[in-house]
């Protein structure tokens, strides 16, 4: 078994007595339900604790894992000087991670790291578990701004890592839930918070990791949690095991939420929970399944598919541009299309441009087959060009545009994110076609139909 056992618990400074000068108490029974998991771990005895931090180093489009052989740290910054670390990395499970990450182009890695010094995300922890443990290593993982579904995946390529190694680890998701539970708590208060705690409690308490996925970004964001990815993270970690969840405690005395929870994995029908994994239904529509099996096939055999007996008469009998654009894990993988046709028929030109967009943008490499499954892909139809006279005519959600200077011609899509005004639109379509800002232009709209 490599991965011994899981727990969700929080960071604040506040509960380590050199840094709460006595205000640690009005917290008690955090601070027992974090004795009672350092005693835990102690038991279980791992070769190392991987403890996910949101307050390590973070990047908007990569997860950081702290590099090197050690690392210290103290609280300084809290006025606590002499409670202090000096941990050792578990570097030969860091590279197995980049090993499996790098196989599939995952942003994860130990490039860029700005501050080697521990976080207060993980030397609060640390100062619980090793009053009681002193043995096995630390990996350091940072949370990023990639999608739910990336903060899975990456805790999965843990699991994979430390049975590689046949490595015994303890996962720590360092977190804490609301900041906006009381109006005299350091953010004020907003009803999300409250909502968010009883939420994140009550799916964590029955290990009903697939809700966590349901958290609206927005709704987070109002409830100024804290931990969510990093709890996602841990998720991924035991994605696919029975596990038994036990609660410890909850408190929101100081305006935010505190959480502990412990996740073993187990063979035992009574009491545990299947941790299913995660994986997104697929309510594709014929256009994008005609898609992904083009790149499927391509990106397997090299061989580009037929096209397929039965697709709808508009895939069959009409032409039409289109594009294909590719996603992974939020962001942009790979886009190319036509603004015309340029086959038959568009299932024709989805075929084409879904080899392009996967194979020859210029922007990234070509798609491996260990990506294929973590591909968002989806399917714009355009309409035909029509001229315009005026910016005035264009809006950005319904048309896109076409500017067309002699011989360079430019394309932007509608409804595109950060793209909100007419002037930003042709502004970028110019800087695709090369041509200059203060360049006249020849306008054009359209309409696509967006299939996803």
């Amino acid at each position: 078994m490599s991965v011994l056992a899981a727990f969700m618990v929080p960071h604040p400074p506040l509960i380590v007595p050199d840094v709460g000068r006595g205000g640690e108490k009005k917290v008690q029974k955090t601070i027992d339900s974090y004795e009672k998991v350092a005693k835990e771990i102690a038991a279980l005895s791992p070769d190392t604790i991987v403890i996910s931090s949101p307050h390590s180093v973070m990047y908007y489009d990569y997860f950081h894992i702290s590099p090197g052989e050690k690392a210290v740290g103290d609280f300084s910054m809290f006025q606590a000087p002499q409670v202090s670390f000096s941990e050792e990395y578990d570097f030969e499970l860091v590279k197995k991670i980049e090993e499996i990450a790098d196989a599939e182009n995952f942003p994860a890695g130990t490039k860029a790291e700005r501050d080697p010094d521990l976080d207060h995300g993980t030397m609060v922890p640390l100062y619980f578990i090793r009053k009681e443990y002193k043995g096995g290593k630390i990996v350091r993982i940072g949370l990023s701004g990639q999608s739910y579904e990336a903060h899975y995946r990456l805790g999965e390529m843990v699991k994979e890592a430390a049975e590689a190694l046949n490595r015994n680890i303890v996962f720590v998701a360092s977190g804490d839930l609301s900041h906006r539970l009381k109006a005299y708590g350091p953010y004020g208060f907003a009803k999300e918070g409250p909502e968010y705690d009883e939420r994140l409690m009550d799916v964590c308490s029955r290990a009903d990791f697939k809700k966590l996925f349901d958290f609206d970004h927005d709704f987070c964001s109002k409830a100024g949690e804290c931990g969510h990815r990093s709890f996602i993270i841990m998720a991924g970690a035991l994605d696919g095991m029975k596990v038994s969840p036990t609660f410890y405690s909850h408190e929101d005395i100081t305006g935010v939420g505190y959480g502990i929870l412990s996740f073993y994995p187990t063979d035992e029908k009574e009491g545990s929970v299947q941790v299913d994994k995660v994986k997104k239904e697929d309510t594709s529509d014929e256009y994008v399944r005609l898609a992904r099996k083009t790149i499927e096939e391509y990106i397997k055999t090299g061989v580009q598919i037929k096209l397929p007996d039965g697709l709808p008469k508009d895939m069959t009998d009409k032409r039409a541009g289109a594009f294909v654009s590719i996603h992974k894990y939020g962001q942009l993988r790979g886009c190319i299309g036509t603004i015309l046709a340029t086959t038959d028929c568009v299932g024709e030109e989805i075929i084409q441009n879904a080899i392009s967009a996967s194979t020859s943008d210029p922007r990234f490499p070509a798609i491996t087959e260990n990506e294929l499954s973590a591909l968002e892909i989806s399917v714009d139809v355009l309409g035909d060009p029509e001229d315009i006279d005026s910016p005035d005519c264009l809006d950005v959600k319904k048309y896109g545009v076409i500017v067309t200077n002699g011989y360079r011609r430019g394309l932007l899509l509608p409804d595109l994110d950060g793209v909100d005004t007419v002037e930003e639109q042709i502004s970028i379509a110019k800087r695709k076609a090369g041509i200059r800002p203060d360049e006249d232009v020849k306008l054009q709209r359209f309409e696509v139909i967006r299939h996803h």
